[in-house]
């Protein structure tokens, strides 16, 4: 069943509270264009239920094939999703039918008496799920007791503020890095001690950037005027070319790569680095491109061309190599 005037468009989407927060956000704008009413389709992923670490579940897809497998179904008529946890490899069903404008692509730092990276005493237990964080943590602090956590924001937030670990959510830490992004969509920014520099600290492709599915075939007028209403052409090359550069590299979403990319001045600019998994090698490239208009086809064109430098530059600098040494670590 496909969304028509007047009826109920239906937004699949994680369970979780970060994701339903986002996509709630998503969904009155979807509304508001379309003029109709919309119902959130909460979907439980492998991801939500699993303890496992993101490296051991696969990391890419996990939070995402349930949500999928709902679209296909028609049980949902578009779904949201975190744009990083996109697989780079398009499906051969769905399409992307919007990136709204992104939000904070920084990594945060909420550790404990408003310490920062730099203040964080020797051998202070910080927390992350993520291999790319813990390769850039290894890098800068080496030494920090890295721990690899699951959870949601405000289990992990516990963690650190309450300093008691018999709350029932582990051992307490001295800090947690999360995405901005989340944090500002949860309304907890305020927990951020710190917010790293992109320049020093690259993030993971697109994040911050969310990502709304729709069905191959085209939809109803009024659903797909609200998906040209909510697209930001801007956001969506950046994430296009951030996420060319894990597709060239054939590398997951939980692999250790910070990429960056951002408009600025009519230039785009990508810089990328494959670091180690613990954090003594690392592997950057920058590389910018003059898109010959705002049009999202010249973007695109202009996506691919970074992309494309980025990822040879890489590779001919031994980005296989490194990571293949991390394969062989994991």
């Amino acid at each position: 069943m496909s969304a028509a005037s007047g009826s109920v468009i239906r937004v699949g989407t994680r369970a979780s509270a970060l994701a339903m927060a986002q996509t709630r956000q998503i969904a009155d704008r979807i509304a508001a264009a379309a003029k109709a009413e919309v119902e959130l389709v909460p979907v439980t992923t492998e991801g939500d239920t699993s303890r496992a670490s993101l490296a051991s579940l696969g990391g890419t897809g996990v939070f995402v094939t349930a949500l999928r497998e709902a679209l296909l179904e028609g049980r949902c008529d578009v779904v949201v999703h975190s744009m990083k946890d996109l697989p780079t490899a398009e499906h051969e069903g769905l399409r992307l039918g919007a990136v709204p404008k992104r939000a904070d692509a920084r990594d945060a730092l909420c550790a404990r008496d408003g310490l920062t990276l730099a203040t964080l005493p020797e051998g202070a237990r910080v927390g992350t799920g993520s291999p790319r964080r813990i390769a850039q943590l290894r890098a800068v602090r080496p030494d920090l007791e890295v721990l690899d956590i699951r959870g949601n924001i405000d289990t992990r937030l516990g963690r650190v503020a309450s300093g008691d670990p018999s709350t029932g959510s582990g051992e307490a830490l001295d800090a947690v890095l999360l995405a901005a992004a989340g944090l500002g969509r949860l309304g907890r920014s305020d927990a951020a001690t710190e917010l790293l520099s992109l320049d020093d600290w690259p993030t993971a492709a697109a994040q911050g950037a969310l990502a709304i599915e729709v069905r191959r075939e085209r939809g109803d007028r009024a659903l797909e005027h609200a998906l040209e209403a909510v697209d930001h052409r801007t956001s969506r090359a950046a994430a296009l070319a951030e996420r060319l550069v894990l597709a060239g590299l054939e590398a997951g979403c939980a692999a250790p790569v910070g990429v960056t990319a951002f408009l600025d001045d009519e230039l785009l600019f990508l810089s990328a680095t494959v670091y180690s998994a613990d954090g003594t090698r690392r592997i950057t490239s920058s590389h910018a491109a003059t898109p010959e208009s705002r049009s999202a086809a010249d973007l695109a064109e202009s996506a691919r061309d970074v992309a494309d430098r980025a990822v040879a530059e890489l590779l001919g600098n031994g980005a296989a190599e490194l990571a293949a040494a991390i394969e062989e670590t994991s």
